[in-house]
């Protein structure tokens, strides 16, 4: 088998081992019982949830096959752009985005908006052309800690 690409968001370019061209897949380059591609299952918040069951690659894999992509997240937009060759949207620099993919691994780009609440983020976005995504710079924002139960407190009460 050819060297492996990293583990990370692709879409893939020719049908590998039963998943059709133009997916979104998360490929894991190891494991048991080998490397995979994992579909996703769902969305929320605009990122997608993978299926914890994958498809291996064959043994005469070619990584060409798949293409890798930006992380799903918070973005700074670099340099304006278009969405697209019929220019339907245009981002500004320093704009605050939200990169995500449909199923077939196209990107979406969402708009926060500010408002009473704090930070919104539309459950609709706008689809950009690969080439687009050189204009945007991956924002480290800190996620809140995965929690298997919520702890309800009476109002007004503060924990340090």
């Amino acid at each position: 088998m050819s060297q492996l690409p990293p583990c990370g968001l692709y879409r893939t370019v020719v049908a590998v081992n039963g998943i059709e061209a133009h997916r979104l897949v998360y490929f894991h380059n190891h494991g048991d019982p080998g490397p995979g591609m994992y579909l996703p299952e769902s969305w929320t918040a605009n990122r997608a949830r993978f299926s914890s069951g994958g498809t291996t690659v064959p043994a005469d894999f070619d990584p060409r096959s798949l293409r890798a992509l930006p992380a799903e997240g918070f973005y700074r937009v670099t340099e304006a752009f278009y969405c697209c060759a019929k220019q339907c949207t245009r981002y500004e620099p320093d704009a605050f985005v939200q990169l995500g993919y449909n199923g077939a691994g196209r990107a979406l780009v969402f708009v926060p908006e500010l408002d009473r609440g704090g930070i919104s983020i539309p459950e609709r976005g706008t689809m950009i052309d690969d080439t687009a995504l050189a204009h945007l710079r991956l924002l480290a924002v800190r996620e809140a800690p995965k929690r298997d139960e919520e702890i309800a407190l009476p109002r007004g009460i503060v924990i340090h």
